[in-house]
């Protein structure tokens, strides 16, 4: 999964305590297998411009949307690979496609600094979204501990739980470690469904016999909000602000 570049499918979120989590883990067990990855703490620069177009954009739920972030897997230096990555959803279903280059190749490229290392469709579409919203700049590091799961009769059905989700507006660099404030209450996880098909008929009497409902939770959306509470920027429509309140 981590080599995959292309990526179309449904994501579906829900917000769960521990005890929440332990039932759908039981429940997981005769259909799924966690990934060879184990347990991996992801890191995430987001990028958006001074006024925060992006993300006010994406909390006013039009039906297209769109992001940009730059991923790693661990703490990596400045030759180490890192994936930049274009995130959009249309109409409910997630686009993502993204591009594996070494760290410094991505900080110049994305400060237009630089040329993408390889001629490729995606590193074009990257081009053209870095030229059309311009002076975009590394606004949140977003880290987090996911354990991922895999379904057993081959089809591309995945669970992840992500905890530990912390945020923070300053040593916005993917080698540093993972610090900042938590966006969930302590004892609870993030659980995303991701599927290009239907959820299995398992999961689906798993999740209605104990009363576990789907939300809509974005990360750097809920990151964006915390810091426009806190006066720490005061940028965007009312409207915006009260999809995520």
């Amino acid at each position: 999964m981590k080599n995959q570049m292309i990526f179309k499918r449904y994501e579906i979120k829900y917000i769960l305590t521990a005890q929440q989590k332990d039932l759908i883990l039981s429940c997981m067990e005769p259909y799924m297998r966690r990934d060879e990855f184990g347990r991996t703490t992801i890191r995430n620069i987001y990028y958006d411009t001074d006024s925060y177009r992006l993300i006010r954009n994406s909390l006013e739920k039009p039906v297209y949307k769109e992001k940009l972030r730059v991923r790693s897997y661990g703490r990596v230096s400045e030759d180490e690979p890192v994936f930049v990555e274009l995130k959009k959803k249309y109409d409910s279903i997630v686009y993502k496609r993204r591009i594996k280059v070494k760290k410094r190749d991505a900080d110049e490229c994305l400060g237009q600094k630089g040329k993408w290392p390889e001629d490729t469709q995606i590193a074009r579409e990257l081009g053209y979204f870095c030229r059309y919203y311009q002076k975009l700049a590394p606004k949140v590091f977003l880290s987090y501990e996911r354990e991922a799961y895999y379904a057993l009769d081959g089809s591309d059905f995945r669970i992840t739980f992500d905890e530990n989700i912390l945020f923070r507006q300053d040593e916005l660099t993917l080698d540093s470690e993972p610090y900042g404030e938590s966006l969930l209450e302590e004892g609870y996880a993030l659980m995303e469904l991701k599927t290009s098909r239907s959820i299995p008929m398992w999961l689906v009497k798993c999740l209605s016999e104990n009363n576990i409902r789907r939300t809509s939770f974005s990360k750097y959306g809920t990151a964006y909000r915390k810091m426009c509470m806190e006066n720490r920027i005061c940028i965007g429509n009312s409207d915006a602000f009260r999809a995520i309140s």
